[in-house]
């Protein structure tokens, strides 16, 4: 008898800096146990922050890559590799979902997993055997085009797969030079956090999507938003409209809040 794919949720995870994989904090132990609050899929699809492109890209590569996107940090870092496999017959589904909602997508056949794909993937699911792939954001569109583009990738849900969202819930690196790991964070960073949290809590999505004019401190905690971006894809690829679950809540250097969120 064949077994029936899991139903899965959608998750949003903040992946903070990529020493994240190698200094001990609360939110690296978070991300240790993340596979513990979804059940085993059978791939996995990245939306990554670190993956800007003008229109939905989509990886088909059967070993993708792992992408050092980053420098000046510690040599260790460079030397962490994740040997999944790829996924490309899920690139191909996710590649039809959006271009059946009219979303323009590309497929890419060497595009590798960045840091905010292979760092939470490396804490999470270390065994790098779960075939994975990665799909980008579009940083010149707003939070309600990538809460559409999650709802076309709902279907994936019900086939095992994991639609796991990473960026971070507060992302100002202006701030973050001098910042100790344990740094207290400042009032904005935690208004900031406290309303997303409220919002998620009350299934509020178009105040989420209209997050720039009602949300306290956003652009100080978003001068862009391609950190926040997957939150929104992973939010309309949950119901769309039930509250969200909080997962974790921490932060890394004061002005990361490292939240994590379930849908669906």
């Amino acid at each position: 008898m064949v077994q029936a794919a899991p139903h899965m949720p959608s998750l949003f995870v903040s992946h903070g800096a990529p020493t994240i994989a190698l200094d001990i904090s609360d939110a690296h132990r978070f991300l240790e146990k993340m596979a513990e609050s979804v059940p085993t899929p059978r791939a996995i699809l990245v939306v990554s922050a670190h993956w800007e492109t003008e229109t939905p890209h989509v990886s088909i590569t059967d070993a993708p890559e792992t992408i050092h996107d980053f420098y000046g940090f510690p040599k260790p870092l460079y030397e962490l590799r994740y040997p999944a496999p790829g996924a490309p017959d899920l690139a191909a589904t996710t590649a039809a979902l959006l271009n059946d909602a009219d979303l323009g997508p590309v497929v890419s056949e060497d595009r590798g997993l960045d840091h905010g794909a292979w760092v939470p993937l490396l804490l999470g699911y270390p065994a790098a055997d779960i075939p994975v792939t990665q799909l980008s954001v579009q940083p010149h569109q707003d939070a309600a085009y990538h809460f559409r583009l999650g709802e076309a990738l709902q279907p994936l849900r019900r086939q095992g797969v994991l639609i796991l969202a990473s960026g971070n819930l507060t992302h100002n690196l202006s701030e973050f030079r001098g910042q100790t790991l344990d740094a207290t964070p400042p009032d904005w960073v935690r208004a900031f956090d406290a309303w997303a949290s409220w919002a998620i809590a009350e299934g509020r999505v178009q105040d989420l999507l209209d997050y720039r004019d009602k949300a306290p401190h956003a652009v100080r905690n978003h001068p862009t938003d391609e950190h926040l971006l997957p939150l929104f894809v992973a939010l309309g690829a949950g119901s769309g409209t039930e509250p969200g679950r909080h997962l974790h809540k921490s932060y890394s250097y004061g002005v990361l809040a490292m939240d994590a969120y379930a849908f669906g």
